[in-house]
């Protein structure tokens, strides 16, 4: 259950930190964050009524996955999955609360910015931590730093994380998701503003996508026409011909492939931030994948291609 859920925390992206002062306010923040495309929500132990807005969540709607964040203690812990909480999230690494969750199988993120903290959460089998307050500890820079001598382990960053920075730091291969309370400030929840916290979680979603075509592809019978078809293209707009094994490139932009390759027309490559959360935003479309044409480098997925082609062409997702 635990991998289930730190899963969903990854297919989210972005893991909206949620400051609630009314109970009443739990379910409307929930469908406006559903409506912008998140569906998990961190509801912080910082007021009196986390416990019982985590259950009416938890209750009334089942489509959002609810957390509880800022737990600093194993009472509060065990509270907050009486009450619903599928996963707990806490400011700093207590091997109590950690231990228990990891007994309980409950997906558990402590906060760890130290090799020292990193390595206590790796012992009691964790392999994703909170990093808080990430603009304070050096942020993407050292996450980097710490993802050298601890591989195996990815990162939410929290703190400093926003609408600028959100497509950067989900594009780093050490990162799991993001954390952030910008998509839905304490101030528009106590002011009702649930269709601005709807458009600011379709930004956020956007920026962490990151969606931008990339190059094109166009099939040829052999090597010899390939390299023909871009030299045309060099003699018209002065593009250089960059040769490779199996295609060659007329410029950065045009992919000219040695042989009849995938799609009738040929392939579009689209960027992307992370090409894992793409491919859970397209599934949630419809949209499904040729998983033996799936690349990886270092362990990161980092190209695939969609089993349906679009007006002839096949498409591919591409890390960027």
């Amino acid at each position: 259950m635990s991998k289930e859920i730190q899963n969903k925390l990854a297919a989210s992206g972005l893991v909206p930190v949620v400051v609630l002062e009314d109970a009443n306010d739990a379910l409307p923040t929930a469908k406006a964050l559903l409506s912008g495309g998140l569906c998990v929500m961190e509801i912080t132990f910082r007021t009196a009524c986390a416990a019982e807005a985590i259950s009416l969540v938890a209750e009334n709607c089942p489509e959002m996955t609810v957390g509880a964040g800022t737990v600093v203690t194993l009472e509060q812990c065990k509270k907050a999955v009486a009450c619903g909480a599928k996963f707990i999230v806490c400011p700093g690494f207590d091997a109590e609360v950690v231990a228990w969750c990891v007994k309980n199988d409950i997906a558990v993120t402590p906060g760890c910015v130290t090799p020292s903290e990193i390595m206590a959460a790796m012992k009691l089998g964790l392999d994703v931590v909170k990093f808080f307050p990430a603009g304070v500890y050096g942020g993407l820079d050292a996450m980097k730093a710490l993802s050298g001598p601890f591989g195996t382990v990815k990162f939410i960053p929290t703190g400093g994380v926003n609408a600028k920075n959100c497509g950067e730091i989900i594009a780093a291969p050490f990162i799991h998701a993001v954390g952030g309370s910008w998509v839905c400030a304490k101030a528009d929840i106590a002011a009702h503003n649930f269709d601005k916290i709807t458009a600011l979680c379709k930004e956020a979603r956007a920026k962490m996508l990151g969606y931008e075509l990339g190059h094109m592809g166009i099939n040829q019978d052999s090597r010899e026409q390939s390299i023909a078809t871009c030299a045309r293209f060099k003699d018209a707009f002065g593009f250089e011909t960059k040769v490779g094994n199996s295609s060659n490139f007329a410029g950065a932009g045009i992919e000219v492939m040695n042989t009849q390759f995938l799609g009738e027309k040929g392939h579009i490559a689209i960027l992307t931030n992370s090409v894992p959360l793409a491919m859970s935003d397209l599934e949630g479309k419809g949209f499904n994948f040729k998983t033996e044409t799936a690349k990886y480098k270092n362990g990161r997925l980092t190209a695939i291609y969609l089993e349906e082609s679009i007006g002839g062409f096949a498409v591919h997702l591409v890390q960027r």
